[in-house]
């Protein structure tokens, strides 16, 4: 089988871009406004599922491999806990945000009214460790049941 429509395959592919840089945007806002990496990482997953139900779980498998995205799921949660580990080793506490105040990436001290990007200090960072492991995990559960279903029915979903 190859999959959906002409139509539904361009129509995702037309698509698939924009989810993927809004996914991203929430993650990379979590600190600013409503979001987050659960919450980007969710949309960014719907945009993989999107492309493995336009097409199909054989031409995702060609792709994406389930090695790749337990891979990913672990990267994921190792930055997460080092990125807490981090606030000990420079001297302070567990999950502290220590790069508020430096002259880092992230380090800005937000001044009265809206903040900016780069004030964060550790979250944004937390964020996409936060977004990688859920991207892999959601994507992984749904290629996976997806991959059950085409071996079970004998043909490709």
């Amino acid at each position: 089988m190859k999959g959906m429509s002409l139509i539904v395959r361009t129509i995702a592919n037309i698509s698939f871009p924009f989810i993927l840089i809004y996914g991203f945007y929430i993650i990379a806002h979590g600190h600013l406004t409503p979001g987050g990496g659960f919450q980007g990482g969710a949309v960014v997953a719907s945009g993989l599922v999107l492309m493995l139900i336009a097409y199909n779980a054989e031409w995702i498998s060609q792709r994406i491999k389930e090695s790749h995205l337990s891979i990913f799921e672990s990267l994921g949660a190792l930055s997460f806990v080092l990125l807490a580990f981090l606030g000990i080793i420079f001297g302070t506490a567990f999950f502290s945000n220590f790069l508020v105040g430096t002259e880092s990436l992230f380090g800005g001290i937000p001044l009265d009214g809206a903040a900016n990007i780069n004030t964060g200090g550790i979250i944004p960072l937390m964020n996409f460790a936060v977004g990688l492991k859920v991207i892999a995990g959601l994507f992984a559960i749904v290629y996976v049941m997806a991959h059950f279903i085409s071996k079970k029915e004998g043909k490709i979903a």
